[in-house]
């Protein structure tokens, strides 16, 4: 089936989203910058940006970099006076998410924060709250990214978690795969919160069987 759906999501990307050289570069400079393909599909990339200008989202946070991919479809939704803080672990990635930011013409709009995201998350006091939070970073933070996006957000504030499905180990109880552990705790802890709304839904397609939490701030 893998090749069906990447079928699907080519189809998809040729029919509603055109080529774009921006995104094409930042893809293969990220490659050739060594970094992993594990990057949104142009689908989902997509979905992220409508989903922020549906929430009207003027400051945005990203958990999880990378090469700055995502990053971009973000950007791209803000608006003249938008703003986006992007935090990534590793020095290397947020170089190249930078070189890739101001070639998209996007550079100003982003403030990219290097080290552990839990203590660039602790960090950020004082600042206005965020409207949009996506989260695509180490797994076994996810509740804990969650609990910080809701501090730093405000009621209505849109989070969505990526990689939530992994191709169904998220139901096994007895996994010793931390990523799944931690995407299990971040299930509890959503179904056990009282200031958040949320869903979960699977997904199909270039990135194989997974999924994503769509969940307000109340």
């Amino acid at each position: 089936m893998g090749e069906r759906w990447q079928a699907v999501d080519d189809y998809i990307a040729a029919r509603l989203l055109g080529d774009d050289d921006a995104l094409a570069t930042t893809l293969a400079n990220n490659a050739e910058q060594g970094l992993p393909p594990i990057d949104v599909s142009a689908a989902q990339g997509k979905m992220l940006s409508l989903l922020a200008q549906i929430a009207g989202a003027k400051r945005i946070l990203e958990i999880g970099t990378l090469g700055g991919y995502s990053t971009i479809w973000l950007a791209r939704a803000l608006p003249e006076d938008g703003a986006l803080v992007t935090l990534e672990l590793e020095a290397h990635h947020a170089r190249v998410a930078r070189t890739n930011l101001e070639n998209a013409g996007l550079g100003a709009k982003v403030d990219i924060r290097i080290g552990p995201a839990v203590d660039s998350l602790a960090a950020m006091t004082g600042e206005a709250p965020f409207d949009f939070v996506f989260i695509d970073a180490d797994k076994q933070s996810n509740a804990a990214y969650v609990e910080a996006a809701i501090r730093l957000g405000r009621p209505g504030t849109t989070i969505i978690v990526d990689n939530v499905v992994r191709e169904g180990g998220v139901l096994d109880a007895d996994s010793a795969d931390e990523r799944i552990v931690g995407t299990r705790a971040l299930f509890d802890m959503l179904g056990a919160n009282p200031g958040l709304d949320a869903t979960a839904i699977q997904t199909v397609g270039a990135k194989g069987w997974d999924g994503f939490v769509l969940a307000r701030v109340l």
